[in-house]
């Protein structure tokens, strides 16, 4: 019987020995080579290597550079462009990770480096840690902000379901509408739910139908979601596209995915979520029974609050016309015409006796006027202002006739006055000077003085008091100084 075969392990296969190497030294080249070989012939084809990454760079080529390290190493690393597209969670620097690829070295710089093929968070799941970042994300920029919460219709009338046409999430949402509140409009817009282009559909969908929505009849609401599943099944509705579409619609909608333990970004952005797709349905439109059975009632209280309102009335209607006023209205008009009537005949009265009581007081003025007779006292007055203004021309002539002697007179005596007192100024300044020199310490120095100084700080000595031995002295005399030095300040009373 032949031995069982293995299946086949990429990891097992091993490149061939590298050849004995040449004998005398060897180049860059060589020694890289065979470094080279070594790890490759002692290394799977793939090597998972737990670390920290730190040095994170994304370049423009779209390839990543990082390295990865623990309490003691460093491994530098590289993922290629085409592997880190299918990333779906934004590596960085303090995150702990899992690299799966292949260990080989970069002879240009002769060192060995990893090249990352798959990155995994150690820990937590890539979906997880990918939810969690857009989360904290979407959070940061106002995307989960109750503040933009639109409030649902009360009374939809079309309602437009984005979901998938086929799965139970639509039967069940079209079957709770009509059970609810029959004869809705319902537009279903099918995407996929599920897969590679899903979240790109779902958010197409809510654009269009806000764009179009006024061309569609008007729609009052948007339901999306799906049924339940796995992480990765629900993961179109935690995409960024999704969640912006369902943010930027200015149509209300209610985000219904998965079941009440699922949680989505979808739910998160959406102005309402919905446990399920039956509770999204409940949520969107009320129980038209509940309205009817409320309409009812509210019609027989308005009809019994109506016929209450109505006796109420009459009741009043019958009081008011037993009264005696209401009886017979025209007496009070006929009463109120009377009161008329008199004030108008007072008021015409007092008219006349105003006018007559005008006319007495023209006529009295009319005669004071003839009497004063004004033309002719108005020519008086005429008179008297033209002699008072001839007098005042007159004055004002001879007081500036006069004004001009005096200007005369004083232009040709200021300069007399202003020389004399110059040179009596020169005279006193001169007195002054010879005042000032004579009692000058210069001329008392001429008269035989002396003025004895403190060398260090140019002090006068007042007193022998103020020295000590051994003083350095200047002593100014009238043409010069000279230094001396104090030997006993004391000599003076050897001869007391």
């Amino acid at each position: 019987m032949s031995p069982q075969r293995l299946p086949f392990d990429p990891d097992r296969v091993r490149t061939p020995s590298a050849k004995t190497p040449p004998k005398g030294p060897l180049t860059v080249s060589q020694i890289t080579a065979l470094v080279q070989n070594a790890i490759q012939s002692a290394l799977p084809g793939t090597v998972h290597v737990v670390g920290e990454i730190s040095n994170f760079k994304r370049h423009d080529s779209g390839h990543l550079y990082f390295t990865l390290k623990d309490n003691t190493s460093e491994l530098s690393c590289v993922m290629w462009r085409s592997d880190a597209a299918r990333l779906r969670f934004d590596p960085h620097d303090g995150l702990e990770v899992i690299a799966s690829g292949t260990l080989d070295v970069f002879e240009r710089a002769g060192r060995y480096q990893l090249y990352a093929r798959r990155l995994q968070p150690k820990g937590i799941g890539e979906l997880e840690l990918a939810f969690r970042r857009l989360c904290e994300n979407l959070k940061r920029q106002g995307l989960f902000d109750p503040a933009h919460k639109k409030k649902l219709p009360p009374f939809p009338t079309r309602i437009a379901i984005v979901t998938s046409p086929t799965g139970a999430a639509v039967a069940d949402i079209i079957r709770t509408l009509d059970r609810r509140f029959p004869g809705l409009h319902l537009l279903v817009y099918p995407v996929r739910v599920q897969g590679n282009g899903a979240a790109t559909e779902i958010a197409e969908a809510i654009r269009l139908i806000n764009a179009n929505g006024e061309r569609l009849g008007g729609i009052d609401l948007i339901i999306t979601g799906r049924g339940g599943g796995s992480l990765e099944d629900l993961w179109a509705f935690n995409e960024e596209s999704v969640a912006r579409a369902i943010f930027a619609s200015a149509i209300p909608v209610i985000s219904a995915v998965g079941h009440e333990v699922d949680l989505t970004v979808a739910d998160l952005v959406a102005d309402v979520r919905a446990a399920t797709p039956t509770a999204a349905a409940e949520l969107a439109v009320s129980e038209r029974n509940e309205w009817i059975d409320e309409l009812t009632t509210l019609t027989g209280r308005i009809k019994r609050a109506t016929q209450n309102h109505k006796n109420l009335s009459a009741s009043r209607l019958v009081a008011a016309t037993s009264k005696p006023l209401l009886r017979n209205p025209l007496d009070l008009v006929h009463r109120r015409e009377q009161i008329l009537d008199e004030l108008t005949y007072r008021m015409t009265r007092y008219k006349s006796a105003r006018i007559h009581a005008t006319r007495q007081r023209i006529d009295r003025a009319e005669a004071i006027i003839r009497h004063i007779a004004p033309h002719a006292y108005l020519s008086r007055i005429a008179g008297n202002l033209r002699e008072v203004v001839y007098r005042l021309n007159w004055a004002i002539h001879k007081q500036k006739h006069d004004a001009d002697q005096k200007l005369q007179r004083l232009a040709e005596t200021i300069p007399t006055i202003a020389s004399h007192r110059f040179d009596l100024a020169r005279e006193k300044v001169g007195s002054l000077k010879t005042v000032l020199t004579a009692v000058s310490h210069k001329s008392v120095l001429q008269r035989g003085f002396s003025i004895t100084r403190l060398k260090k700080d140019r002090t006068v000595v007042r007193s022998v008091k103020n020295l000590t031995d051994r003083r350095r002295l200047i002593t100014q005399l009238t043409d010069g100084e000279i230094e001396s030095e104090t030997v006993n300040v004391h000599q003076m009373e050897l001869f007391d």
